[in-house]
């Protein structure tokens, strides 16, 4: 077993992330000044060596060993930087610049820079080749007894200090028991598990971050003098590496062409779009962000909402009702559940991703009808999720097609993970699959994971869409959308698609046209004229690059883990890449080390009720933004905490690190089935 010292590996003094002695002077004012600013540093840089000249390929590592030097010449670039990008924290971060071959005009920190062609990689599923069966492994027996025992000694424990509160410490329980005639406020069982279970990770959750949730975040350190029952910030801020933002594109940026068009709408439309609607209910931009969002799912309308949550809870009731029955995966989102409560039909429930469950379920169904007058039911809407976010595990959509097409039920994919995720043109499950979006009849998503936005939409048929316009209850009572957030959905939107050079003939056009070049491009006619977005975003490259380059990091890390050693669940494309912890007491002790690091590394750890009790785990969720480096350095500490933890319990051939490391693009483009 290694010792202490080997999980940080470089001191602090030592690492990238270090306060700045002195304000900088002499700053770029603008993006064409930093890129001039890259062109001195690598004019300086090849003067110096004109015998060795090399493109650098990929991002310089975070975690900088002793042996790399940064040059004085490249001091404006960097700080530069820290003034521009990073809010003028004075953290600063000695890197090599980019070469004038590269030129990048995103903040390194934001968004990571990697020209290595190697590193990239398509999302998509062979088409005709069944899915495969994502088994979920078992840890051996004695993990699952002595998580079983954590949970107990906890219980105990829990119990026995609030037996002995109550008696020695009344006030402090006052809130939980009857007095002067009020009833409780809140239910004494009820709390027990945050009181007694929860308040001991405290610490690893709700960590007030500053700044844009980039390739890094800012997070404000935060201590308590109360074991967690109260947390106090320090004043103190850490820059880390950020693998738990839903930023899959790496749209989250205070830099680029879509933060130049939000400012733009800014300036046109004010921040707010409250008193700023046309009388048939909403902006331009509304309906200009409909129609695109119809285009790029391939679906012939679609309806926006201002928040992710309520599209679900809201839409849900107007398509089904009292005498309907919905069939829901159970690891459907907490949206989806509320939104059929509110609806008043009837709810089943099948098991995880298991096709032959649900068709068991539609045959009892079916023959069955509704309870008690075993009537026909009126409708059967089946909700699935295209890649759900605990699991990172896919849909089987061909087979929950084949389905629908045999047992003739109406399909709901919630895509608020899988859009702009997923498929080689960022369309999602339908275009991971290869299978025409207009066999399925609901198709939900939301802008918030990839496209660095807020709020959601539903899209399908025109008819259905008119539908939930009157009846839906986001149309009339909720808020619209503001203008910088609808620009941000188009400009990003717009980017992933590219930018048809020809104007369509006419309006009536539009449908038409985007079912026929589903997945073409963004005819020029459906964007706002005042939008001008740079070159590599407007003809679709850049976005080609962050969809390829999440594909390469979502691979290489769950495939890395799985070589490790570790117990991983989900698809090897999912962005989101969950590593199975299963006791408590190691969620808050993986969580601590990973920031304790000399980089530190800002990670999520889940647990009950948000999984199953003994299925404790981290949520990895990767980026475009992320770089090859990036991975490496997650790899690294989680080989390092993983033989302290004793989490290594998978199965399978196992590689050493620095195998993985420098096998990376076979890995990732190597059969595994």
């Amino acid at each position: 077993m290694p010792s202490p010292i080997a999980i940080n590996p470089v001191s602090p003094s030592q690492s990238i992330f270090k306060k700045t002695s002195k304000s900088p002077s002499n700053l770029p004012a603008s993006a064409a000044s930093y890129l001039s600013a890259v062109s001195q540093a690598d004019a300086h840089a090849r003067a110096r060596s004109l015998a060795n000249v090399v493109t650098p390929t990929s991002t310089p590592a975070l975690s900088m060993s002793s042996s790399v030097t940064v040059l004085s010449e490249d001091s404006i670039l960097r700080e530069g930087e820290v003034k521009m990008y990073d809010n003028d924290d004075g953290l600063s971060y000695p890197r090599v610049p980019p070469t004038s071959e590269q030129s990048f005009t995103t903040a390194h920190s934001e968004f990571g820079h990697c020209a290595n062609e190697e590193y990239r990689f398509t999302s998509q599923h062979p088409v005709g080749k069944p899915a495969p069966h994502q088994e979920e492994q078992d840890p051996p027996y004695y993990i699952l007894l002595s998580t079983y025992i954590s949970f107990m000694i906890l219980i105990c424990l829990g119990h026995l200090r609030d037996f002995i509160g109550k008696r020695l410490k009344p006030s402090a329980y006052t809130h939980l028991q009857p007095h002067d005639g009020w009833a409780p406020l809140n239910s004494d069982f009820d709390s027990f598990y945050i009181r007694r279970l929860k308040v001991r990770l405290d610490d690893c959750f709700s960590f007030p971050v500053t700044g844009v949730p980039g390739r890094t975040i800012i997070c404000y350190d935060r201590d308590t003098h109360d074991y967690n029952v109260t947390l106090h910030t320090t004043g103190r801020r850490t820059r880390g590496l950020n693998i738990s933002s839903y930023n899959y594109l790496g749209f989250a940026q205070a830099r680029g062409g879509c933060a130049d068009a939000v400012v733009e709408s800014i300036s046109r439309y004010g921040l707010s779009s409250c008193g700023a609607r046309l009388e048939a209910g909403s902006l331009d931009l509304h309906q200009t962000a409909e129609r695109l969002v119809a285009q790029f799912v391939g679906q012939e309308d679609s309806v926006i909402s201002s928040m992710g949550f309520a599209t679900n809870s809201t839409i849900i009731p107007a398509l089904v009702g009292k005498g309907c029955l919905v069939i829901s995966d159970e690891f459907n989102h907490a949206s989806i559940r509320f939104g059929v409560r509110l609806s008043g039909a009837s709810v089943r429930t099948f098991k995880h991703n298991n096709v032959k469950s649900l068709e068991d379920l539609l045959r009892e169904v079916i023959s069955q009808g509704q309870p008690k007058t075993h009537r026909p039911w009126k409708k059967i809407l089946v909700i699935v999720e295209g890649l759900y976010s605990m699991e990172g595990s896919m849909v089987n959509l061909p087979k929950v097609l084949e389905l629908k097409e045999k047992y003739k039920f109406y399909l709901f994919v919630d895509e608020a993970h899988s859009i702009g995720a997923l498929g080689p043109h960022g369309r999602g499950v339908t275009d991971y699959f290869g299978v025409n979006p207009l066999s399925v009849d609901v198709l939900m998503g939301t802008f918030t994971k990839s496209f660095g936005a807020a709020g959601g939409y539903v899209a399908g048929k025109k008819s259905l869409i008119d539908l939930i316009r009157v009846k839906g209850h986001s149309g009339p009572y909720a808020e619209a959308m503001p203008p910088p957030v609808l620009t941000q959905v188009i400009a990003s939107m717009a980017s992933i698609m590219g930018v048809a050079s020809e104007p369509l003939k006419t309006a009536n056009d539009v449908t038409s046209t985007a079912l026929a070049s589903y997945p073409g491009p963004a005819p020029v006619h459906m964007l706002p004229s005042w939008l001008d977005l740079p070159p590599l975003l407007k003809d679709g490259s850049e976005g080609q690059v962050r969809l390829r380059r999440l594909a390469f990091n979502s691979r290489y890390l769950s495939r890395g883990l799985k070589k490790l050693g570790f117990i991983t669940y989900g698809s090897d494309d999912s962005p989101i890449v969950p590593l199975m912890l299963f006791n408590p007491g190691k969620m808050c002790v993986f969580s601590r080390m990973m920031r304790q690091r000399a980089t530190p590394i800002f990670i999520v750890v889940v647990a009950y009720p948000a999984t199953p009790l003994v299925t404790s785990r981290v949520r990895f969720c990767l980026s475009a933004a992320h770089t090859k480096d990036d991975i490496d350095l997650i790899l690294t500490a989680c080989d390092e905490i993983g033989d302290w933890l004793d989490l290594k319990q998978g199965s399978g051939e196992r590689w050493p690190l620095q195998q993985i490391m420098d096998r990376a693009v076979e890995l990732v483009h190597m059969d595994m089935d």
